[in-house]
């Protein structure tokens, strides 16, 4: 019997679509805003240029404005939205390395340091250690009574990037960290028992009309996680992973952001004590989630900053109360109920080269015990990964990656390359996909990182054996990250800096 041509036609059709949506489900997995690029171009010239350039800053040729008092706005309420400048570390303070390899290592090693202090502040939590035994009474406070002993001087690796914030009353401008994974507040203070260099002079309170210390009775007081008492007054200590602490008195002050307004009462640590922290800020503003951080004491219903790229002597802006850009990715924030200081972004996939990889979901989820899921931190570099996604990540790329010459590896990572001989280079995508469809793709700078002035470049990534996973501030760059808060969403919008 003679074939029908047009079941034949039909049959060819199917298989035909059936392949092609195959292939298509395969390359873009999860619809987005964005679509996904098989390819991305790194600039290797313009990355050594600014390797080259970060040795030469000058800290003092990039300061916003002096030292004088600000006029703050009387008319300014917590709801209006209000800006401050940001600013990465090496363009405030010049560490004088004499290569950038050496730049490079000092960065790594501040930056293992916070991810042991994350790692050590979330598992303390979540071994249940009861709030009353972090809280003896004693009539003076000393380190030794409530934080482990210094270790390093320079090594807390949350410094990462600076903001310019107004204390007290007439205001005082002072350069503070910028730490999505703190929640206090805190600035040296006079007078100094132990205090470490700063680039600001050493606030004052008594040259500040809005000063008031707390009471040991106090919400504030009983919101710390550490504290003690002292004739009447609140005292605070914070204490991090590399065994650096500040101790001094809990207070409430006027805060100031630019002439844009300013808060009263916002409750901060007035240090009296502060070893092996943060050369060359005068403190923190501790954007967590927690009640005593300055988003949830001022009630910001949003907050948002863009990362300069780290060797750049570019600056950019923490915004309250800003709209979220149109074009932002979004996805879930999520609060982890044992911990709410950290901000967790549902992820369900990373891609690469257009592909969704094979990596569990369940490797980026928060268990029923607090353990695992991903969060967004401004202070660490480097992103974590668990293991197994990160050498899932680490194979694809070097799979679709083959013209790149390979080199051995630098410190915590063990994909690098020879780019010497090379102004750009053609390389695979990395994107993140989220919970809801959206999927991020990364700037190649963003992932293929210089570590020498000579062209060693690697893939910034690293792993961790620990059940929690960080997004770092390398894959941040550029991208104007908000925080949602009021409806639980983090947005990523590329270069909105």
């Amino acid at each position: 019997m003679a074939a029908n041509p047009f079941l034949f036609f039909f049959i060819l059709s199917v298989f035909t679509f059936s392949v092609f949506s195959s292939v298509f489900s395969r390359s873009l997995s999860n619809p987005s805003d964005h679509p996904l690029h098989t390819t991305a171009v790194l600039d290797v010239s313009a990355s050594l240029k600014l390797a080259h350039e970060v040795l030469s800053f000058d800290p003092q040729t990039l300061k916003p404005f002096d030292d004088a008092e600000q006029s703050i706005p009387t008319n300014f309420s917590s709801s209006a939205s209000f800006s401050v400048l940001l600013f990465p570390r090496d363009s405030l303070h010049n560490s004088k390395h004499d290569d950038y390899r050496s730049l490079f290592l000092s960065r790594i090693e501040r930056d293992a340091a916070r991810v042991e202090s994350i790692n050590t502040k979330l598992q303390f939590l979540l071994n249940n250690v009861s709030k009353s035994d972090l809280e003896p009474v004693v009539t003076e406070i000393r380190p030794e009574d409530l934080s482990t002993p210094v270790v390093s001087g320079t090594s807390q690796g949350s410094g990462e990037y600076f903001s310019r914030i107004g204390v007290g009353r007439p205001a005082k401008s002072f350069y503070m960290v910028l730490d999505t994974g703190s929640d206090i507040n805190w600035l040296q203070c006079e007078p100094c028992s132990d205090c470490y260099q700063q680039s600001d002079p050493i606030f004052n309170p008594t040259s500040s009309s809005s000063y008031q210390p707390l009471t040991c009775e106090s919400q504030q007081c009983n919101a710390l996680q550490v504290s003690a008492c002292r004739n009447g007054r609140c005292l605070y200590q914070v204490s991090y992973g590399d065994g650096s602490y500040t101790v001094g008195d809990f207070a409430t002050e006027t805060v100031s952001f630019g002439n844009s307004g300013s808060v009263n009462n916002v409750a901060l640590g007035c240090g009296h004590d502060n070893e092996g922290l943060f050369v060359g800020s005068a403190g923190l503003l501790g954007l967590g989630g927690g009640h005593l951080s300055l988003p949830s004491q001022i009630k910001a219903a949003t907050f948002s900053y863009c990362l300069v790229d780290r060797d750049s002597g570019g600056s950019s802006t923490l915004e309250f109360n800003s709209a979220r850009p149109s074009d932002s990715v979004t996805a879930p924030l999520l609060r982890n109920g044992n911990r709410d200081t950290f901000y967790y972004v549902g992820l369900t996939g990373i891609g690469v080269g257009g592909q969704l990889l094979s990596i569990p979901p369940s490797l980026f989820e928060v268990d029923e015990s607090g353990n695992g899921g991903i969060i967004v931190d401004s202070g660490t570099a480097i992103t974590r990964l668990q293991t197994q996604a990160y050498e899932s990540l680490r194979d694809a790329f070097k799979s679709k990656a083959p013209q790149l010459p390979a080199t051995s590896g630098v410190a915590l990572f063990d994909t690098c390359y020879d780019l010497s001989s090379r102004t750009s280079v053609k390389v695979p995508t990395v994107s993140f996909h989220f919970t809801g469809g959206k999927s991020l793709n990364l700037p190649a700078k963003n992932y293929l990182i210089p570590v020498d002035n000579s062209g060693t470049f690697c893939f910034a990534f690293a792993p961790t054996t620990s059940s929690l996973s960080i997004i770092g501030n390398v894959q941040q760059q550029g991208t104007r990250v908000s925080f949602d808060l009021a409806n639980s969403l983090v947005g990523f919008s590329p270069n909105k800096c």
